[in-house]
């Protein structure tokens, strides 16, 4: 998987929505009672390499840094509180950037309809190299981090994540059965925010004090062609 990409086998991408305090407060969420989800198509997937971010006519774009899990096995039905099964279900990791487009998802929000259009854009999940699991020993413990054009905008610990992983796992294969090469965003940490035509993105994450060198992310924001523009639904 390493070589061949991170996409090359991934059927489904499931993300986990609200999973860290201070982002809930900042979108003015409510905080939830047990994990959620949401899933992004694969075709969503950016590469490193692959170009930049583009973002679609009339779209307020916004970023959202997370931990990937890469998954090694299918998963099914997993108790809760099966930690050790969990972890080892886990082939590796990488870093990932949610790309969101806020505007339609507001909107779909206040008329309670599907947003999977605010996250299933092309390009819409850039990611970094394949990240071995030997190299983050506790996913419950690294820091990611993000800069826009230079400016760190976010820093946080997984440690402050609402659910951990188990929990997480848990919660997904009690619905849809998780498969080997699936991946699995853990939700984001606060900060997040807007990003114009002509900015550049970089992110990462730090274990032990020390940046994992497959994990870095730079990815620039460019125009959509295409025919879509933002309107009302």
């Amino acid at each position: 998987m390493a070589t061949r990409g991170i996409a090359a086998n991934c059927r489904k991408v499931v993300c986990i929505g609200r999973n860290y305090a201070d982002h809930i407060k900042e979108l003015n969420n409510v905080r939830p009672k047990k994990p959620f989800f949401f899933l992004k198509p694969p075709s969503s997937i950016l590469e490193p390499g692959q170009g930049p971010v583009l973002r679609p006519k009339g779209v307020n774009l916004h970023y959202e840094v997370e931990l990937a899990l890469i998954m090694g096995r299918k998963v099914q039905d997993l108790p809760q509180d099966d930690e050790r099964g969990a972890l080892d279900a886990i082939a590796g990791y990488a870093v990932s950037i949610d790309m969101t487009a806020r505007d339609v998802q507001e909107e779909a929000k206040r008329k309670s309809i599907p947003w999977t259009a605010a996250k299933g854009f092309d390009t819409f999940l850039p990611v970094s190299k394949y990240i071995p699991k030997s190299a983050i020993t506790d996913p419950h413990d690294v820091e990611l981090w993000l800069t826009v054009n230079g400016t760190e905008r976010q820093r946080d610990s997984t440690a402050l994540m609402l659910f951990r992983i188990p929990r997480i796992l848990s919660e997904i294969s009690r619905v849809m059965k998780l498969e080997e090469g699936d991946i699995v965003l853990t939700g984001t940490p606060k900060g997040v925010g807007k990003v114009e035509v002509g900015d550049v993105m970089r992110a990462g994450v730090v274990v032990g004090g020390k940046e994992i060198e497959e994990a870095g992310i730079e990815v620039g924001v460019e125009e959509k062609g295409g025919l879509y523009v933002f309107e009302e639904t």
